[in-house]
């Protein structure tokens, strides 16, 4: 069965070297935080051109800390707004909450699926003090359209970059233009550990340092809590395997993009809309999505794909605002784009180490699909 991601593929491709990377943890003499978590940190600080990196223990993580280091959600009597999109993983608005903000939902662009620049401005009232701008399915966010609103309006600007390991907009890699930028390191990730991992990254020096302090207990030295804090490091064992698959990275991502563009050539002219392209993006393509024109049509596609060995994803079926835990309670305007989308996306398989004759079998099922349906 072919499904939209195989970490196991990715550990398979780099064994010697990540098997070697795990070994060095086991033989040294530090299982929690130390040297290894050290060593991935400046790496992948240098790779994104940032001069902080704080490793955490999940994506999640990254976010939470991000926002109180950023002071966001700790007014004493006011509770903070932080705008951000209703088409995400349900994690962004969890961090949101977690770190004692408000999320407020607003629409995504109908090309690109993130946030509309137009809909931040829309959005703002006197509580807002931050944007989560999330860089979905490895495409950048409109990062110079966000900055300008949040200058404008003294806003923190923090990118979600979980899905956008290597991603650029013009020449800078996703995380280095807002005020912090957020990592995961899922396994699924471009960027995907063997289990959970996550990583702050700035330019703010003091931001850097807040997290470090909020991720362990608030310590700055051990035993001594200056603020309350967490229990949020990244193990060891994940940083090893991460610094031993950072340098094949970009490799990664080009091998993602001819896989794209393969599924753009070999899929153009069926009656679904293929991810947009723009000029000043380059975009990593963790995720292959496809629109159909209406949700029974998604729906009769995947269960055709299931029926051919491929089962295809939805990212995401249920849009936040609508999922039973959040419905009714969170500020959000209108969100037609991101509601359309919930209902006919679908997720094809793509990774690195997917070969031709795979792809082959998935460009055959969709085709095949349509070609009954005429």
């Amino acid at each position: 069965m072919l499904h939209t991601a195989n970490p196991r593929a990715g550990y398979l491709a780099l064994k010697p070297e990540i098997d070697a990377a795990i070994q060095g943890v086991l033989d040294g003499n530090s299982y929690v935080l130390g040297p290894p978590v050290e060593d991935f940190e400046r790496r992948f600080a240098a790779y994104v051109g940032v001069g902080h990196a704080v490793g955490v223990n999940s994506g999640t993580d990254a976010l939470h800390l991000a926002l109180r280091a950023s002071g966001i959600g700790q007014r004493p009597g006011q509770r903070d707004e932080v705008i951000t999109v209703a088409h995400t993983a349900v994690a962004t608005v969890a961090a949101i909450e977690m770190a004692g903000a408000a999320p407020v939902l607003v629409d995504v662009e109908p090309d690109s699926r993130t946030i509309d620049p137009a809909e931040v401005g829309k959005a703002c009232g006197p509580a807002t003090r931050a944007v989560v701008a999330v860089h979905l399915y490895g495409q950048p966010a409109r990062l110079d359209a966000l900055r300008e609103v949040c200058a404008r309006r003294g806003l923190a600007l923090i990118e979600d970059c979980a899905q956008a390991h290597g991603a650029r907009r013009g020449d800078r890699r996703v995380g280095s233009v807002g005020d912090a930028g957020i990592f995961s390191f899922y396994p699924t990730k471009n960027l995907g550990g063997i289990g959970d991992g996550g990583m702050v990254v700035t330019n703010d020096g003091s931001l850097a340092t807040a997290v470090r302090r909020l991720r362990q207990y608030g310590w700055d030295t051990p035993q001594s809590s200056l603020v309350p804090g967490w229990n949020s490091r990244l193990d060891p064992i994940q940083a090893a395997v991460l610094a031993a698959k950072l340098p094949h990275l970009d490799e990664a991502n080009d091998a993602r993009r001819r896989l794209a563009a393969r599924y753009d050539e070999q899929l153009s002219g069926l009656p679904l809309r293929l991810p947009a392209r723009h000029p000043d993006a380059h975009a990593v393509y963790h995720l292959y999505v496809v629109e159909a024109e209406d949700a029974v049509t998604r729906d009769a596609l995947g269960s055709h794909l299931l029926k051919s060995g491929i089962a295809a994803g939805i990212h995401y079926p249920t849009p936040v605002h609508q999922q039973p835990a959040y419905a009714g309670r969170l500020r959000c305007g209108p969100l037609p784009v991101s509601e359309r989308l919930a209902a006919t996306v679908l997720s094809l398989p793509l990774y690195p180490e997917l070969s031709g004759a795979e792809q082959d079998q998935v460009i055959a099922a969709v085709r095949s699909f349509f070609g009954a349906r005429r």
